[in-house]
């Protein structure tokens, strides 16, 4: 008897434990400064499955209403495969973890006027109360600040190319090297340079592991000619990793690269083709640094007719199914360990 009070007794207390986790990082800071939808907190409070989703890529990444149709549809996948979407966004200096669908849609409609945010541009959007789109780098400390460990999107920035010389090199690589979250992602887009960020990360201490395959994705396309040291072949492989990534407290991320369906990489050499092209156009009109990627993607659009972001857009609900079964796998492992 004595025996079962005491297992009960610890497993309260290992729950009681599991919500102070989540809510810990919060109290540690001022209150009123992140808003958690009321969906998002019970799922929290719960520990039930919860996945991040940036914000630039409503904002920034297509036209309204398509942009506000494809960020429904995502939550929709990530809801209808067990886990609860999070979308994170700052709205009038209010960061905002889980929007509703009014929210969502304000964020659409705003476009490109809502501040393109990573981690260095928090403090002034917030300060200035402007609204901000959250890229891979701010959505991630937001999500690591409110206890979400699992995040998806299209794709992390990486090193430019020529970026020994130049130094562009993506925020999302730095925070992956100091911030405890798993980024599920179609890999980086070829117009970057792949093998040095993956030497990038390697440096930073982040585990990159590849879904199903040995290789890293190349985002339109499903292999890069590089190889990754960590395979995953299901979502309990994910969760496994990512929870004991959390226990030894390494303080890093990790990458779970997840190929394009196979169906629309059938485009990517189309894609590729374009890709060279907009880059050459890129060095004859000397355009370089943050407006790079901008002209690229948005040239490499023209030049494939669409072709380019109707991949894109796949492969984000591809993430999305991915990411929610792991999502849902780690809250399953949690679950048990706690009982």
């Amino acid at each position: 008897m004595a025996a079962s009070s005491s297992a009960s007794s610890s497993s309260a207390l290992s729950r009681l434990s599991n919500i102070q986790n989540h809510l810990n990082p919060i109290d540690s800071l001022a209150k009123n400064l992140v808003k958690i939808s009321p969906e998002v907190s019970e799922a929290l409070s719960h520990g039930h499955a919860v996945v991040a989703l940036e914000s630039t890529i409503i904002s920034h990444g297509m036209p309204y209403p398509q942009n506000f149709e494809t960020a429904k549809e995502v939550e929709a996948i990530v809801r209808n495969n067990g886990a609860v979407p999070a979308t994170i966004a700052i709205l009038e200096g209010l960061p905002c973890v889980g929007l509703s669908t009014e929210e969502l849609e304000r964020l659409a409609k705003l476009g490109s006027k809502a501040q393109k945010t990573a981690r260095r541009d928090i403090a002034h959007v917030v300060a200035t109360r402007g609204n901000g789109a959250t890229t891979v780098s701010a959505t991630m400390f937001f999500a690591s600040m409110v206890g979400i460990p699992v995040f998806v999107t299209g794709g992390i920035g990486g090193v430019h190319r020529h970026g020994e010389h130049t130094m562009d090199i993506s925020s999302d690589l730095t925070e992956l090297g100091r911030t405890p979250v798993a980024v599920v992602s179609a890999g980086i887009k070829s117009i970057l340079d792949i093998p040095r960020t993956l030497e990038y990360l390697e440096t930073h201490g982040v585990c990159v592991a590849a879904y199903k395959t040995n290789e890293f994705p190349a985002f339109f396309t499903e292999t890069s000619g590089s190889k990754v040291p960590c395979r995953v072949d299901s979502p309990e492989d994910c969760a496994r990793l990512i929870d004991v990534n959390m226990k030894l407290k390494l303080g890093s991320g990790i990458v779970i690269g997840v190929p394009i369906p196979r169906e629309h990489a059938a485009f990517g050499r189309v894609i590729e083709s374009a890709i060279q092209s907009a880059l050459r156009e890129a060095r004859e009109k000397n355009i370089t640094g943050n407006a790079e990627t901008p002209f690229l993607l948005a040239r490499v659009n023209e030049l494939t007719g669409g072709l380019s972001l109707a991949s894109n857009i796949a492969l984000v609900k591809n993430n999305a199914l991915i990411g929610a079964k792991i999502s849902v796998a780690l809250a399953q492992l949690r679950q048990q360990e706690s009982n």
